[in-house]
């Protein structure tokens, strides 16, 4: 199950960063719902290939789980600062969606890690 939700969440992480890069879409990108500068697009490009990357391996639970943290941190800084450490500005939507990512993408690392250490432990 890790490496179908990296997968996904990669392709997706990919999608979204290029939506950044297009301008006046509305969704993602300056001044949109989600506001995302070229550097926040950037990180959002970033985490998509990582988590493309560890989508075959074995380090895809533990991949997802370190994804997770870090975004519910950067959901926990945004809701403090309004930005992530002073690198690019988030606003109330990106605060939520990070959260949310947080959450769900860490647990599914977490839920993977569970589910096959009983498979690991009978081989």
């Amino acid at each position: 199950m890790a490496k179908k939700s990296a997968l996904v969440i990669g392709i997706i992480f990919v999608l979204v960063a290029i939506l950044g890069f297009i301008p006046g879409n509305g969704i993602v990108g300056e001044g949109a719902l989600f506001d995302a500068g070229v550097v926040h697009s950037i990180v959002h490009l970033i985490f998509g290939i990582v988590l493309l990357a560890v989508a075959s391996k074995p380090s895809a639970a533990s991949a997802l789980k370190w994804v997770g943290i870090i975004y519910l941190i950067v959901a926990i800084l945004g809701f403090i600062w309004g930005s992530v450490l002073g690198i690019f500005a988030v606003n109330g939507a990106d605060n939520l969606l990070h959260l949310v990512l947080g959450i769900v993408i860490a647990a599914l690392g977490w839920s993977a890690s569970k589910s096959s250490a009983p498979m690991a432990a009978q081989m």
